[in-house]
């Protein structure tokens, strides 16, 4: 049996609690203590081990790990090789991809990569921008950041930063200009090659990604179950946005149906007035944990 577990890493620090949120959606319960590095999971074949996601694709890539999940900028940064079962887009804006990109202040003459030739950049993302920069034969000094990057920029102690940012507020309101994309990132589930060659542990980690997805693809879908009399049956199911068909059964009396959809939760505070002015009644809306579809499978 203990050759069958799957030992997982959880990402400490910014993810955490969001990852959390997501097992628990999925079907899985993790509970960490504050004096721990091991969170407990109410699944016998799976361990969990915290680890900051700047570190988890090497944890994962020396088979330390068995899976675990981080940014598609830590996999770069470490170089590591290992096997990208899914892709986990998961924050407050769920749909949105983070950016690592080239700041600098407004008021500097840098505004291309090539303007940065023989300038000092700060980053975290250290290895990648050495990298990124050398393959363009842009020769630059690349400082680690052990945090506040923005402000080296600001107080002039480095000429431009490579920092990640979503919408690019905060550079802005620190004076700074966005000069180049060097990466587009998001949360992925990552696993080691070797275990995903042993069957139970790759079918294993196939459902967790399954599961996962499931509970992504759920995040602002609700369900939706009504009343419906057959008088009126055309015109309300005509209104409603399923994501296939709806599901229909005819109740006890037979002058009604009862039906059920799953819909954005954008669209109820509309959609359920005209529902009722078309004659449907005892309209319930319930949240959902997952959406899962056969053509989600890997």
């Amino acid at each position: 049996m203990k050759e069958r577990v799957i030992k997982l890493g959880v990402p400490k620090g910014s993810l955490e609690r969001a990852t959390i949120e997501l097992f628990q959606k999925a079907g899985w319960k993790i509970s960490v203590s504050e004096r721990s590095y091991f969170p407990s999971i109410d699944d016998p074949e799976v361990s969990c081990n915290l680890v900051r996601a700047q570190e988890m694709a090497r944890y994962v890539e020396n088979g330390v790990l068995d899976a675990g999940l981080t940014g598609l900028d830590w996999i770069l940064e470490n170089d590591a090789d290992v096997e990208i079962v899914t892709d986990l887009i998961y924050s407050k804006a769920s749909t949105t991809k983070a950016r690592w990109v080239l700041a600098c202040p407004a008021s500097s003459p840098i505004n291309s990569l090539e303007d940065c030739a023989g300038k000092t950049i700060s980053t975290e993302l250290v290895g990648f921008t050495k990298r990124y920069f050398a393959e363009r034969n842009i020769p630059v000094k690349v400082e680690f950041s052990w945090g506040a990057t923005e402000a080296k920029a600001v107080d002039g102690l480095v000429d431009a930063i490579v920092e990640v940012t979503e919408t690019g507020t905060t550079l802005r309101a620190n004076g700074l200009k966005i000069v180049h994309t060097l990466l587009e990132t998001n949360t992925k589930l990552i696993a080691n090659k070797a275990a995903m060659k042993v069957p139970a542990k790759r079918r294993k980690i196939e459902h967790i990604a399954l599961l996962l997805r499931g509970a992504l693809a759920a995040e602002n879908m609700v369900g939706l179950k009504m009343n419906v009399p057959a008088a009126s049956f055309d015109e309300v199911v005509g209104l409603l946005p399923s994501l296939t068909s709806p599901t229909v059964a005819r109740l006890h009396d037979t002058a009604w149906f009862s039906v059920e959809i799953i819909v954005r939760e954008s669209v109820v505070r509309e959609l359920v007035p005209q529902l009722i002015e078309k004659g449907a009644d005892g309209i319930i809306e319930y949240p959902l944990n997952k959406v899962v579809n056969r053509s989600d499978r890997l």
